[in-house]
């Protein structure tokens, strides 16, 4: 997945991944990890979720990171929100208040630049990405993150042959290949949403479980 294809993607506003509310699972299941009051959330891929703001909410000092800077300049509008603009290494970095979304590559990032960042929620950014990017990624947040760091990871798993990506097919078993080793995993949730997932029927899949997963870093 190059740039120029998330560019072209909210260019023309062919954004089906974009929550019109608060992913549901974020509000179940966030309260599970062992966070201290106004930790640092890192929130990859991030788009313009409503996620970003409902984390802010709770006291949360959020650093999202998102290729796209019309997905951000979009954030800021929607939500009424006037942001400060600033440069940090290879990132355009966007504050007000407690957010703060960092436009440029994520694989640019270095510890230092999230080396408060305790926490991680990933809803949609693993799944955004074909199979050697994943390792990419996983990688890059093995290298970059904490010891004691607390992660949400939240997956799709169906037979990839049955249709393209994105969103990708991520097994159960993949995820611990992934994180195994510098993470204990454990699954949160775990459940079939095929009949509430229109397009993945019409496109001939025929099976579509969600995972959302709990992460420690060791």
């Amino acid at each position: 997945m190059e740039p120029k294809f998330w560019h072209e993607r909210w260019s023309r506003n062919q954004i089906g991944f974009h929550l019109s509310e608060v992913n549901p699972y974020l509000l179940q299941h966030w309260s599970g990890l062992d966070l201290a009051g106004g930790s640092r959330v890192l929130v990859p891929l991030c788009g313009k979720s409503l996620d970003l703001l409902w984390l802010a909410s709770q006291g949360y000092r959020v650093l999202g990171v998102e290729l796209s800077e019309k997905a951000i300049e979009e954030f800021f509008s929607e939500q009424g929100l006037t942001a400060q603009i600033s440069r940090q290494g290879a990132f355009n970095v966007y504050q007000a208040g407690s957010i703060e979304l960092w436009c440029g590559d994520f694989f640019a990032l270095e510890a230092g630049m999230v080396a408060d960042c305790t926490a991680l929620y990933d809803r949609a950014a693993l799944i955004a990405l074909p199979p050697l990017m994943r390792e990419q990624y996983a990688t890059q947040l093995n290298r970059i993150l904490v010891s004691g760091c607390q992660a949400m990871l939240i997956t799709l798993d169906y037979e990839q042959a049955q249709k393209a990506g994105p969103p990708f097919a991520v097994t159960d078993d993949e995820v611990r290949l992934l994180f195994g080793e510098c993470w204990q995993i454990d699954v949160a949730n775990e459940q079939n949403i095929l009949g509430e997932s229109w397009k993945f029927v019409q496109d001939g899949v025929t099976r579509l479980e969600e995972r959302v997963y709990r992460l420690a870093k060791g």
